[in-house]
Formats: structure tokens, C-alpha cells, sequence
């Protein structure tokens, strides 16, 4: 990584600010969240064989920075990862149309009811910077539900390593963090707390350029 050390540090505390690290319970499903990080579904293959739980739903279509990667959907993509690592296929249901987080978490609620499903306890399991506001959403979406998140363990340095592109991890720590406020103003997610260090690294790192995941304003 070559950034300068104001923007590692600033990008090194909207990192742990994201991250969740709940302690790890049985649930009854694991729902793994769609997108450009192929090691969700390597660490929900991990659970899985850990016998947290029976069921993972894969949710999500495509994005323009998925497509290439994932051409029939990130939810398909996954569910071939998982398939790989060990997951049964009957172990393995997939969603395959949402573009949202919100419309991940709705989606799935709505397959595993036609299902004949009504899961009291769920993992999500997502990037490691998507914890914070995945949690968020699936409380205000799946009410009477237990939430919990999960993601790699990794530290920001090899998380970058793997992913291979600095300024794009950058730039969707910066998205997260502004979806964090836009989604409590909407009521799709309750008001969230935002510590100062975290908004004054925000701030400073849009001033800087990191701005391709933001919402624009109509």
C-alpha cells in the first residue's frame, strides 16, 4: 500500500468502527451478503463445517464492479465458492435479484418464508466493513429475529492485500460510512451513534478524494 500515513490511519479507524465482532452462536440460518469479496462465502464454507448452522441463504445480483467476477450474479458466484470449500448444495439456497443491502436482507426474509422457514436467529455474514450497517438493517427489516455478524478475521492490511486494490477498500469504508447517516434519516436503519474520531477521519478522507462510493444528492 502506498498511502500516506494520514490516509492509512484515518482509514484504520473507520475499519474498526465498522467491524462488530460478535460472539459466534448456533443460529438457525447464516445469510451471506453479496458482493466483490470472494471470501465471504470461504469463511461461511468455515462456519458451516463448524456446525453453527444448517442453512445459508446467498444474496445478490450484480453490481458494475462485480459483473466482470461474477457474471451470472454474486449470489451464484458465492454459492460455487461455498460449494468448493465443502458446503453441501442442499445446504445452499440462493437469492439472486437484490441490489441493496436492504433488499439482501427483505429478499432473503421473504425466500426463507415461502420456504416455510421463520428463522428466530441469523448470521450475517458479509465484508468485513459492512458489519455495522448490515446488523443495522436486519434489526429494522427482521424484527424478532436475533442478528448477528460475522466476517474474516483479518486486519485492514491483509484484508487490502487480498482484495488488491487499496483506494477501492478506501472509498467503500468512506460509502459505508455515509449510508450509515442516509439510511437512519430514510428510517430504514435507527440512528446510529458516530463517534467524533470516526467523523472527523470520514470527513478528511472525502476532502482528500475518496468519493466514488458516495450518494450524490438529487
Amino acid at each position: 500500500m502506498n498511502w500516506p500515513p494520514e490516509v492509512r490511519r484515518d482509514a484504520e479507524t473507520l475499519w474498526r468502527f465498522h467491524r462488530l465482532n460478535h460472539a459466534l452462536r448456533p443460529v438457525d440460518v447464516a445469510v451471506g451478503l453479496g458482493s466483490h469479496d470472494d471470501g465471504v462465502p470461504v469463511h461461511v464454507a468455515e462456519l458451516y463445517r463448524r456446525g453453527l448452522f444448517p442453512l445459508v441463504v446467498f444474496t445478490g445480483a450484480n453490481s458494475p464492479t462485480t459483473v466482470d467476477r461474477f457474471p451470472h450474479g454474486e449470489a451464484v458466484g458465492f454459492r460455487e465458492i461455498a460449494l468448493e470449500h465443502g458446503v453441501p448444495r442442499a445446504a445452499i439456497r440462493v437469492e439472486a435479484t437484490a441490489t441493496t443491502t436492504v433488499e439482501n436482507i427483505r429478499f432473503t426474509r421473504d425466500l426463507l418464508a415461502e420456504d416455510g422457514r421463520t428463522p428466530r436467529s441469523v448470521l450475517l455474514v458479509s465484508r468485513p466493513y459492512q458489519q455495522r450497517r448490515a446488523h443495522a438493517v436486519a434489526t429494522r427489516t427482521w424484527p424478532g429475529v436475533t442478528v448477528r455478524c460475522s466476517a474474516a478475521r483479518q486486519d485492514l492490511d491483509t484484508y487490502v492485500a487480498h482484495i488488491g486494490d487499496a483506494d477501492r477498500v478506501v472509498t467503500m469504508l468512506v460509502g459505508d460510512t455515509q449510508r450509515l447517516e442516509l439510511q437512519a434519516r430514510s428510517g430504514e436503519i435507527a440512528s446510529q451513534e458516530i463517534p467524533d474520531d470516526v467523523r472527523a477521519a470520514y470527513t478528511r478522507l472525502v476532502a482528500t478524494g475518496y468519493t466514488d462510493r458516495l450518494i450524490r444528492p438529487r
